[in-house]
């Protein structure tokens, strides 16, 4: 391990994408943040899994749509990054925590449509702009997006109309934070295979055999085809790269 790891903070890193985010990130050499909305267990075992990698690991809980709840984590994270890392700063920032809710447009109901607001816009925008104190000059933002904000597959019109708002967003803070030498990208993967929206894809052959015939190489995504592009993003590898949209689906819907 690098005397001198740089940290990057997963957001929703216990499970799922941000599970194979954080470890692809470790295996980049860094060390790694990340959250948790309720199950601890299963982000100390994504923690235990960095830190075979060689690289150390902080678990923090988080509810990313409560935004009251900002300064106390943010008070929390500045208290142990000394503790566990030796340092005061993070270098990158993945928000990455999200759920999905498949409703059609004419029946998503206002509290749908606020549930998703205030996860994939709200709090993530309000979450950024806290942790802008604890992110290192020179660092970097990771936004995820979805392929669903470039095409229409019916249900996902106010979930896809928040990661909409996020790919502008993110344009912004690469122009206003530039000066500090922070780059802001978006990645936006396609049809994965995980437990998003139930395990719809991972678990019903038929929806997932229907997906993979809209996918020019054939089959529906894994989340390690989405883990290394924003672990790459997290390296000096990517230090001219910024403002940029990343759609990781396989080409779908081309």
């Amino acid at each position: 391990m690098s005397q001198s790891s740089k940290i990057a903070l997963v957001t929703g890193g216990s499970r799922g994408l941000g599970k194979n985010m954080a470890i692809a990130i470790a295996k980049k050499g860094l060390d790694v943040v990340l959250t948790y909305n309720s199950n601890q267990a299963e982000a100390l075992q994504t923690v235990a899994e960095v830190e075979k990698l060689g690289q150390k690991a902080l678990a923090l809980q988080l509810n990313t749509a409560d935004v009251k709840s900002f300064d106390t984590f943010f008070s929390t994270l500045a208290k142990e990054l000394p503790k566990t890392f030796g340092v005061q700063k993070i270098d990158y920032l993945v928000n990455n925590a999200g759920i999905g809710i498949h409703t059609s447009f004419d029946s998503t109901s206002t509290e749908d449509f606020d549930t998703l607001f205030n996860i994939h816009f709200k709090g993530v925008y309000f979450f950024t702009q806290q942790a802008l104190n604890l992110l290192e000059d020179g660092g970097g933002i990771v936004n995820i997006s979805t392929g669903l904000a470039r095409f229409s597959i019916p249900g996902y019109s106010a979930y896809a109309a928040m990661k909409g708002a996020m790919e502008v967003v993110t344009r912004y803070q690469a122009k206003e934070l530039g000066a500090r030498g922070i780059r802001s990208n978006i990645v936006a993967p396609g049809v994965i295979a995980t437990d998003f929206s139930g395990g719809m894809v991972r678990d019903n052959q038929e929806i997932n055999d229907y997906l993979a015939g809209t996918i020019a190489l054939g089959r529906v995504g894994l989340p390690d085809d989405v883990g290394g592009v924003v672990a790459f993003l997290c390296t000096d590898d990517a230090r001219w790269i910024t403002a940029q949209r990343i759609e990781v689906s396989g080409g779908q819907n081309l």
